[in-house]
């Protein structure tokens, strides 16, 4: 396989996938792989040859009651998978937006404890897989045994640790890798090829390809390259990959669709859920959503 400079995926020609299993949610490669509903929904859309849809909501925002209507809403609208994101009050990978967000869940009281619980009430009328998105304070405020207990007794099927590097905390990776969430990890554009395989072969549910540097935020337009990079990095997973960062029109979705197995989209969402409400928010990801099936996932 090609390389440029040893730099990231950018240098990236494509190749065979990694050896292995994706634990959580086999994609076409991986078709034997077992799991839960992350599993058996990436496993649907690759028979249908459809591209997934992932929209990220700020658990609280505007207020918890917006949340349970958004939740339920994006789950009829066709949501594949959920980020539900816990507020943090020091969101260092996030942009604007969903800095305002974060902060204006937190001036509302939102606490971890409401976070779950609006999930726990989302599992009363939806199996839709939800994965938390977190970074580490939350997790280690309450103890990782003790968030992973309640995460799951809440229904969650995945958490995303946005500030845990592979390799950055052998033990709590360990023990998320071993409970029943499966354990996202975030690939770069930055990222060197080797370590773009160890990162897919250790991912658990799906990989998730940050479609530029930098934070979360709207874009009008994608890179180029963007197309090629999660191309690269599907060839070497046996986990479906997801790209997010950026994501924010039907042209976008209808690109990243075409290139990867999924789509996220959070901080348009959140734009639109400030402009217009929650029908607003859901108006948008009805276009999203049209806007995947119109293309088949490379």
């Amino acid at each position: 396989m090609g390389r440029a400079g040893g730099g990231g995926v950018t240098g990236w020609d494509r190749d065979r996938p990694v050896e292995g299993t994706c634990p959580g949610g086999g994609r076409i490669l991986n078709t034997g792989a077992t799991g839960g509903r992350i599993t058996a929904r990436f496993k649907r859309l690759a028979a249908e040859g459809r591209a997934g849809f992932i929209p990220y909501v700020t658990a609280g925002y505007p207020t918890l009651a917006d949340t349970r209507e958004l939740l339920a809403g994006l789950a009829d609208t066709g949501a594949d998978v959920i980020e539900l994101g816990i507020p943090f009050s020091d969101p260092m990978a996030d942009g604007p937006t969903i800095q305002r967000s974060s902060q204006g869940a937190l001036d509302q009281g939102t606490t971890v404890a409401d976070v779950f619980a609006v999930l726990a009430e989302l599992r009363e009328s939806s199996e839709v897989p939800v994965v938390i998105f977190s970074y580490l304070n939350p997790i280690h405020a309450r103890g990782p045994d003790a968030f992973i207990g309640r995460a799951v007794e809440a229904g969650a099927d995945g958490i995303l640790p946005t500030d845990l590097p592979l390799g950055a905390d052998p033990a709590l990776e360990a023990a998320l890798e071993a409970s029943p969430l499966d354990l996202v990890r975030l690939v770069a554009p930055t990222t060197r090829p080797a370590r773009v395989r160890a990162i897919a072969r250790a991912s658990q549910g799906f990989v998730y390809y940050i479609a530029r540097t930098g934070v979360t935020g709207a874009r009008r337009e994608l890179r180029g390259e963007l197309a090629r990079e999660a191309g690269a990095v599907r060839a070497v997973s046996t986990c479906p990959v997801a790209v997010g960062f950026g994501v924010s029109t039907a042209g976008h979705a209808r690109l990243v669709g075409a290139a990867a197995d999924a789509a996220v989209v959070g901080s348009a969402l959140v734009d639109r859920l400030d402009d217009g409400g929650v029908a607003g928010a859901l108006e948008l990801a009805r276009e999203l959503r049209a806007a995947l099936d119109e293309v088949r996932p490379g």
